[in-house]
C-alpha cells in the first residue's frame, strides 16, 4: 500500500485478496491503527505467490526493504557472535561474527558480543590456549605478558609441547559442547599420573584448573532437557512489546537477550507476535543458527504456516510449540517474567521522563513543549586527541541514533574554546528552517565555552525564525551533582535549579551522557593514534621495510635517533629512502 508520494506504507498478505482488502474499506472500522493507514492510503500494489510460504517470505524480504510506517518493524541486522577454534597448528580460540569463512569449531550463538568476549576471558583462566590474532603469534620471539600471568601456555616459542598443548584444544572443545564432567574427569586423571610420576609442579597446575573449572561450572545454568532450543517470552502493553529470547544449547542456558520492536500504534497482539517471529527467523543476513525447537508463550493463526515458511527457507525441520509443560514450560514462564518486567520497567522509564521534561519546562518558565535538546561536551588529555560530543535527547530520552562526534583539528593543544567554537560550527554550519534545531542547547562548561556558542547560534540563526536557548552547565564546588550552575546564553544571568528537582536530574543525565560519549570517543582515538607507529605515515615505507627497521636497529627510538648513514645500512633501504625516513621522523 502507498501513500500520495509513492511511498509503501504497508505490507501485507492474504489467501483470499477481496476479503482482506474489504476489511479495510468498510464504514464502521473499530482498529485506530487502521483507519489512520486507509487514510493515508493512495494505491495498492499486488503480487500473486504460488504458496502461503512463499507469501510469507516475500512479505519479510518487503517490510525489511521498505520498512514501512504500518508495519511492526524488528530492527535488527546484527548476526550472533560466537567463539571460533581454529585448525591451525596451534588453535586459537577467538571472537567471530558474520559468515564462517574460517575453518575451525564454531561454538553459540552467544546472546551478544558481551557474553563472549566474558566467556573468552573465562576460558583464558581455565585452559592456556591462545587468543592473539596471527599476525602477532607469528612475530613473537619470547614469550608476551598472557605467558607471564598464566594466561597462555606460549605455544608460539616451544614453552609447550605440541602434544600437551593438543590435549588443552581438546579439553576446550569438550567444555565448550558442555560436557563438563568428561573434562574434569580428564583432568582429576591427569593430575593424579603427575602425582605419581612426582612430577608435583604438573600435577598443582591440573588442580588449580580443576578448581577454576568447579567454580564457572557452578556458576553455569543447566537443564535436564538436552538438545537446542529457543524460548520465546512475548507481553505487550501500552503500545511497547517485548520478546526475552532464552539460548539453550545443549541442555544449558548461553544467555538471554531482550527485543522491542517498533509497534505502530494500537496495533493487535497477534500481528506483533506473527510480524516478530516473521522477520526474526527469516532474516537471511542474520547468519543466526536455528535450532529444531522453538518455544513460544503465545499462539496466532499464522503460526502453522510460519512454521512451514521456516522449514522450507531452512531447508531444516522446525517445531513451534506453545504448549508445553514441566520443564520447558518452567523456561517460558521465565522468559516471560523477564520480558513483562522489561515492558513495565521500560513505560516507567518513560513517565519518569516525561515528568522531568515538564518540570524542567516550569522551572525555565518555557511556554512550548520541549521536543529536542543537545548537549555538546569536550575532551582531551593534555591537549591530547581531542574530541566533542553532541547528544540528543527527545521526551523518550537519549536519542543515541542523532548522537555526533567531532574530531577536532586544528586547534592549539588544551584549547577548549577554540574546539568548543569549531564543534558548534560544524553542526549548524549549513542549518536551515528545515534541518533539526533544538529547542534547548545545553554547553558543559562555563561563560567563555558559552559565550563563543552563543555567538556562533546568533550568526548560523541570522534568518531562522526558531533560535535554541543556550544554557551553560557549571561545575559546583567539588564536581559535586546537585551544586551545578546553570547559565544563560543570552544575558549570561547565573541561576540553580533545587537538588531534588526532577528539573536538574534531566540536565544531569543529558550533561552526563555528553561526557560519557566525548571520552569514549577520545579514549578511541587516543588509542588508535598509540597503536600506530610512526614509520606507517612516511611514503615508500611498508610493512617489510618497518620490519626490517626496528629488527635492525632495534627499536623505534633507535631508527628516530639514527643516522642517514646508519639507516642506509638497513638492507632494503637506499640512500635515498634513507634520506626520506630521516627528514620525516624529524619532521
Amino acid at each position: 500500500m502507498y501513500d500520495e508520494e509513492g511511498t509503501v506504507i504497508y505490507v501485507g498478505k492474504a489467501k483470499d485478496l477481496k476479503k482482506r482488502l474489504s476489511s479495510y474499506f468498510r464504514s464502521n472500522l473499530h482498529n485506530v491503527k487502521t483507519q489512520a493507514l486507509v487514510s493515508h492510503i493512495a494505491n495498492i500494489d499486488v503480487t500473486v505467490t504460488h504458496s502461503e510460504t512463499d507469501a510469507l517470505i516475500l512479505e519479510n524480504d518487503y517490510i525489511k526493504q521498505y520498512m514501512p510506517r504500518y508495519n511492526v518493524l524488528l530492527r535488527d541486522d546484527k548476526s550472533y557472535p560466537y567463539i571460533l577454534l581454529s585448525e591451525h597448528k596451534h588453535p586459537r580460540l577467538a571472537y567471530h561474527r558474520g559468515p564462517k569463512r574460517d575453518k575451525g569449531s564454531y561454538f553459540g550463538p552467544y546472546p551478544n558480543g558481551g557474553a563472549v568476549r566474558e566467556s573468552l576471558h573465562l576460558l583464558q583462566k581455565i585452559f592456556p590456549i591462545r587468543q592473539c590474532d596471527d599476525l602477532y603469534y607469528k612475530s613473537r620471539s619470547r614469550p608476551c605478558l598472557q605467558y607471564q600471568i598464566g594466561r597462555c601456555s606460549a605455544p608460539c616459542v616451544n614453552k609447550i609441547s605440541d602434544d600437551e598443548y593438543a590435549i588443552q584444544v581438546k579439553l576446550v572443545n569438550l567444555f565448550l559442547k558442555g560436557k563438563d564432567l568428561q573434562v574434569m574427569t580428564e583432568l582429576v586423571a591427569k593430575m593424579e599420573a603427575s602425582a605419581l610420576a612426582l612430577e608435583y609442579e604438573q600435577a598443582a597446575s591440573y588442580r588449580d584448573q580443576i578448581a577454576a573449572l568447579r567454580r564457572v561450572a557452578e556458576q553455569q545454568e543447566v537443564s535436564n532437557t538436552s538438545g537446542d532450543m529457543d524460548v520465546i517470552g512475548a507481553y505487550y502493553a501500552s503500545g511497547v512489546a517485548c520478546f526475552h529470547l532464552l539460548f539453550i544449547r545443549d541442555g544449558k542456558i548461553f544467555g538471554s537477550r531482550s527485543y522491542y520492536p517498533s509497534v505502530p500504534a494500537k496495533t493487535e497482539l497477534d500481528e506483533v507476535l506473527s510480524a516478530f517471529m516473521i522477520q526474526f527467523y527469516l532474516n537471511r543476513d542474520s547468519q543466526r543458527t536455528v535450532p529444531k525447537e522453538i518455544l513460544l508463550s503465545h499462539s496466532f493463526e499464522d503460526l502453522p504456516e510460519l512454521e512451514r515458511a521456516i522449514q522450507s527457507a531452512l531447508e531444516k525441520r522446525v517445531e513451534i510449540k506453545t504448549n508445553v509443560r514441566s520443564e520447558r514450560a518452567n523456561f517460558l514462564r521465565l522468559a516471560v517474567t523477564n520480558a513483562t518486567n522489561a515492558v513495565n520497567t521500560r513505560l516507567s522509564h518513560k513517565n519518569t521522563v516525561e515528568q522531568r521534561f515538564l518540570l524542567l519546562e516550569e522551572a525555565l518558565e518555557i511556554s512550548e513543549p520541549i521536543k529536542r535538546m543537545e548537549c555538546f561536551d569536550i575532551s582531551h588529555t593534555m591537549g591530547e586527541s581531542t574530541v566533542a560530543s553532541c547528544v540528543v535527547f527527545n521526551r523518550e530520552g537519549p536519542s543515541k541514533a542523532d548522537y555526533r562526534r567531532y574530531n577536532i583539528n586544528g586547534i592549539a593543544p588544551g584549547d577548549d574554546y577554540g574546539a568548543m567554537k569549531q564543534a558548534i560550527t560544524r553542526r549548524f554550519d549549513k542549518i536551515d528552517k528545515s534541518g533539526k534545531i533544538p529547542d534547548i542547547l545545553f554547553i558543559d562548561g562555563g561563560t567563555g565555552q558559552l559565550r563563543i556558542a552563543q555567538k556562533i547560534v546568533d550568526e548560523k540563526f541570522v534568518d531562522i525564525d526558531k533560535v535554541p536557548l543556550l544554557i551553560g552547565v557549571a561545575k559546583g564546588e567539588g564536581r559535586k551533582p546537585g551544586l551545578e550552575t546553570l547559565i544563560y546564553g543570552e544575558n549570561e544571568q547565573a541561576f540553580t535549579i533545587p537538588a531534588d528537582s526532577g528539573a536538574l536530574h534531566l540536565i544531569q543525565h543529558i550533561r552526563d551522557e555528553s561526557h560519557r560519549f566525548a571520552i569514549t570517543g577520545h579514549r578511541n582515538k587516543r588509542q588508535k593514534t598509540r597503536n600506530t607507529s610512526s614509520l606507517e605515515s612516511i611514503a615508500g615505507v611498508g610493512p617489510k621495510r618497518r620490519k626490517a627497521l626496528l629488527q635492525y636497529l632495534g627499536g623505534i627510538q633507535e631508527v628516530k635517533g639514527a643516522s642517514v648513514a646508519e639507516l642506509a645500512k638497513v638492507p632494503g633501504i637506499s640512500l635515498e629512502m634513507a634520506q626520506t625516513i630521516h627528514d620525516s621522523l624529524r619532521g
